[in-house]
């Protein structure tokens, strides 16, 4: 075996003592994006509910980097579709995520959101996934609040992990044409 030195570089001039580490591009923009995820509410029913309590101050979303709940699509990069969404509402859910920047994640919220719920009739989409790709799943007839919450953050250790060049890769853009997305 070689003895292998490491040869330790001096810092530039004026950028000595503490507080200086070395690191990815890819973890800090993921540090960053996870902690400052603006959500858009895009509720029809009763989860729309437990949303609203998720964010007031007893369980404070806030606090997981959530602060500013947007009601504009392109001020948003967290869509959390809650409720019941009906096939003529189908098409205004996917104008809406279509209206959102890159990157953009989505949370279906109860069981209306991921499956049709109890609503197995013409009339209800079953699922939004059918319409427009969704990141996380939150169960739950309506979800409790800490359920929300811990979808937020399964969604946050998603964005922490995710690349810089995800977005542009072939493999989403052949996700995203699926849906017929551009």
């Amino acid at each position: 075996m070689s003895d292998s030195k490491v040869n330790m570089v001096s810092p530039p001039e004026g950028l000595t003592g503490e507080g200086f580490f070395a690191t990815k591009l890819n973890d800090v923009v993921g540090l960053a994006r996870a902690n400052s995820l603006w959500p858009l509410p895009f509720a029809t029913s009763c989860c729309g509910i437990e949303f609203m309590a998720t964010m007031a101050a007893h369980y404070d979303l806030a606090r997981f980097g959530s602060e500013r709940v947007s009601f504009s699509p392109r001020q948003a990069d967290m869509l959390l579709v809650m409720g019941t969404i009906s096939k003529k509402m189908a098409p205004i859910l996917r104008q809406v995520y279509e209206q959102m920047s890159e990157p953009r994640w989505v949370i279906a919220v109860g069981a209306c959101a991921s499956s049709g719920g109890v609503f197995d009739t013409y009339s209800v989409l079953q699922g939004i996934d059918k319409v427009i790709p969704v990141d996380v799943y939150v169960p739950g007839c309506p979800p409790r609040p800490e359920q929300i919450v811990d979808g937020v953050m399964r969604l946050q250790e998603l964005v922490k992990s995710e690349s810089v060049r995800r977005r542009s890769s072939p493999e989403y853009q052949e996700l995203l044409a699926s849906y017929n997305i551009s």
